[in-house]
């Protein structure tokens, strides 16, 4: 296998070369940072006019062109700054141009809904990519106050929620456990707190998210669906920062700042909730009354924290951390019950610029997710156990060929350890004790290389392959994995584009439902249990219109999805020694057609979003081997967000969402026996397909007003947001009630009931940041 990718390398750089000609042009590179602070700026644009010539900032904040000798005009752009043109001489030699832009003097600029430009949308040649920094999620409203970039990024088109509250991301047809999710390079297994409700990113510890529906770049592989790349911020370059806010459920404090100007600095943020602090409060006070059923104890925290050292010009190293843990317990006379889990992650990067032409990043990383379950019931304890861990070593490479081809190839390999429903149940006497699980060991690996090939100012090309591979249990298993996409500009306002991309996944999520919930088993692929395999074909167009203010984009595409996993009827999926025979494999597909408009300029801003689409999976065991609708198939999503400033000081921001029911399965009639003679009936019902019916339609207002004060020092706001704001109670579940004759006690039917979750939440925030 590494033969014939050696072979297709080698291949590859040279059909390049003979398609273009290498051109004598000399390489110009260097770091575009914020003034105010030295932060680098993600997906800064920087161009040549004149020569049609540009790039985009990479996640350091990092530029290369390839020039021809002479002199040019040098241009910067980058939303909430202004552009910065300056002339530059390029000679014979390499050389490093750092770029510094001032931010507007407007800060409510930044009410602007996008991370760059909409001719870069236009012009760029990856789709189906959208884009959100912190500073934009902070305006919209919120579920309880509690800003959430995964919240947020539900808003976009083809992006849909797994139903009330819920933060996770279902994309394109694909479940939660198929979205590959980063934090600055290093995989986070389950990004939610709360059972599903919050994620688990910090705001104010993150600068830049980039989440891919599809279009892979090759250098992202091991999910089917998705990859959101969250990326950290780098700490304030030329003072100390704190930022912060109290929230109507938790607080979060962040520090930044120098340690050693232009050389080192930190980031740390932490959060927290506090409602546990009431709740044990309020069962204290009530602990003499019997009648009185204690409230469940909750409460989630998480920490994030930052190194970066420059030790040279030519090079960066950074260390970056993440802790988090959700705690719910509830504690009576008779019953004792309590069930934390969460995320660790830490990863060590260094990169190295050789010269203008060729950077490298390579990390070390380290992750992992566990849950644990524990319960007392009289004199029987049980403990349930589940966790994987990772460790990761990853190599990147950006080598800038000419002013045509920008060559990214790498290479990863990961070492898994799974421990999978590890139960341990026994009694105080020690006369019970009994303990079951398996653990598995698996290491995965993966190598690529890709080329965005500039063929003229119409066409741009980006295409590329990956080899992945997985080992376990004595099984190997290999695939090639193309990736490509091509833009074409049709005028400097419209561009037509269409991609291709093949994924693998090889580890799977053991739930027993398709929400993000905490109790999930991750599970390795082994000589029963194969990968999974997607491809997806997407096309779409792009209008730049009215002097650039607005942009509308219309894609459609089409997604098979092999091997997908689902399982057995009355399968055990917690306490079971051969997991693996409990599941069962079949095929999905999902396609469907997004239309965006997106609005930048003008005291108004926003977007709408409307997706039309059908997601479906086919099992021979399941529904007579007919295929049927997803939980998660939604016929018609459709988001409206909005933003107006009234002033300096006072802007307005609305959402509105609506959505076709998810669809579930109900018994449509029930059959009744009788074991003894006399006694009530039993009543077993009777289903027919699967996901046969809907839930009632979803739609929800949720308003907010932010308010910037005037503090002696730095800046501050309150924000007021009104979740749900007409108060419509949206379905959550429906459940069975049985309905008796209440004179001879009989049987006499059964009523549908619905369960909601939320009514109308007012909240108030303060944030500061100074």
């Amino acid at each position: 296998m590494l033969f014939y990718f050696c072979r297709f390398f080698l291949f590859f750089v040279l059909i390049s070369l003979s398609l273009t000609g290498y051109s004598q042009n000399f390489g110009v590179s260097g770091i575009v940072r914020s003034a105010a602070d030295n932060e680098a700026l993600i997906g800064a644009t920087v161009s040549v006019p004149q020569l049609r010539i540009g790039t985009t900032t990479d996640a350091k904040g990092f530029y290369s062109l390839s020039l021809p000798a002479g002199t040019h005009e040098l241009q910067t752009t980058y939303i909430g700054f202004l552009p910065a043109t300056q002339t530059i001489t390029v000679t014979t030699s390499a050389q490093t141009i750092n770029i510094s832009l001032q931010a507007t003097e407007n800060q409510l600029r930044e009410v602007v809904i996008e991370g760059n430009s909409l001719q870069r949308k236009l012009t760029d040649n990856r789709m189906s990519v959208e884009q959100l920094s912190s500073v934009e999620a902070k305006l919209l409203p919120a579920l309880f106050g509690e800003v959430d970039l995964i919240k947020t990024l539900q808003l976009k088109p083809g992006v849909q929620s797994g139903g009330e509250g819920s933060s996770g991301l279902y994309v394109r047809g694909g479940g939660p456990d198929q979205n590959l999710v980063l934090l600055d390079d290093a995989v986070i297994y389950n990004p939610s707190h709360l059972f599903g409700f919050f994620s688990v990113f910090n705001p104010d510890a993150v600068r830049n998210v980039e989440l891919y529906k599809g279009g892979f770049p090759a250098q992202f592989g091991g999910r089917l669906s998705s990859v959101l790349d969250v990326r950290m911020n780098q700490g304030n370059n030329e003072k100390l920062r704190t930022s912060g806010g109290i929230g109507l459920i938790s607080s979060r404090l962040s520090l930044d700042g120098p340690i050693v100007k232009d050389k080192l600095t930190f980031l740390v943020s932490g959060r927290r909730t506090y409602v546990d602090t009431f709740t044990r409060v309020l069962n204290k006070m009530n602990e003499d009354n019997k009648e009185y059923s204690p409230i469940p104890d909750y409460y989630f925290y998480d920490f994030n924290a930052r190194l970066n050292y420059k030790p040279t010009p030519n090079d960066e190293i950074t260390l970056s951390g993440y802790f988090g843990r959700d705690f719910f317990t509830f504690d009576d006379a008779d019953f004792n019950f309590s069930f934390d889990w969460g995320n660790t992650m830490g990863v060590l990067n260094w990169r190295h610029d050789y010269n203008s032409r060729l950077v490298s990043n390579t990390s070390v990383s380290a992750t992992g997710y566990q849950y644990n379950i524990q319960n007392q019931i009289d004199v029987f304890s049980f403990n349930l156990l589940s966790d994987v861990k990772d460790i990761t070593l990853k190599t990147d490479y950006i080598w800038t060929l000419n002013d045509k081809h920008s060559i990214k190839f790498g290479a990863q390999a990961t070492d898994h350890r799974f421990t999978v429903g590890r139960l341990n149940f026994k009694s105080d006497d020690a006369n019970q004790n009994f303990s079951a699980g398996n653990n598995y060991k698996a290491s995965e690996f993966g190598a690529y290389i890709s080329d965005d090939f500039t063929v003229n100012p119409l066409l741009s090309l980006n295409y590329g392959l990956r080899v992945s591979g997985f080992n376990s249990q004595g099984k190997t298993y290999a695939a090639l994995e193309p990736r490509a996409a091509a833009r074409y500009s049709l005028s400097d306002k419209t561009s037509v584009k269409a991609s291709y991309a093949s994924m693998m996944q090889y580890i799977h999520l053991v739930a027993n439902s398709g929400a993000s919930l905490p109790t999930d088993i991750w599970f390795p692929s082994t000589p029963r249990v194969k990968p999974q395999r997607s491809q997806q074909v997407a096309a779409g167009i792009s209008h730049l219109f009215g002097d650039g203010k607005y942009l509308v984009t219309n894609e459609t595409y089409y997604k098979w999805m092999h091997r997908q996993i689902d399982f057995r009827d009355g399968a055990n999926l917690f306490v079971n020694d051969s997991l693996e025979n409990e599941f069962l494999f079949g095929k999905g597909e999902s396609y469907g057609n997004e239309i965006y408009f997106e609005k930048i300029k003008g005291r108004t801003t926003g977007w709408i979003g409307y997706t039309l689409s059908w997601t479906y999976r086919q099992f021979d065991e399941i529904n007579e081997g007919r295929r049927f609708p997803t939980r998660y198939d939604r016929r018609h999503d459709m988001s409206l967000v909005l933003l107006h400033k009234l002033n300096k000081r006072l802007s307005l921001t609305g959402a509105f969402v609506y959505g076709t029911g998810n669809a579930f399965s109900l018994p449509v009639a029930r059959f009744a026996f009788q074991d003894v003679q006399g006694e009530e009936p039993s009543y077993v019902p009777i289903y027919e397909d699967r996901n046969s019916f809907r839930l009632d339609a979803f739609h929800r207002l949720d308003l907010g007003v932010v308010w910037k004060l005037k503090p002696k020092r730095g800046e501050a706001d309150l924000t007021f947001n009104a979740y749900n704001a007409y108060n419509r109670r949206n379905p959550y579940f429906v459940y069975f009630e049985q309905l008796k004759d209440e004179e001879e006690n009989q049987t006499i039917g059964f009523r549908a009931k619905q369960v909601s979750l939320f009514p109308v939440i007012p909240s108030v925030t303060y944030n500061f940041r100074f």
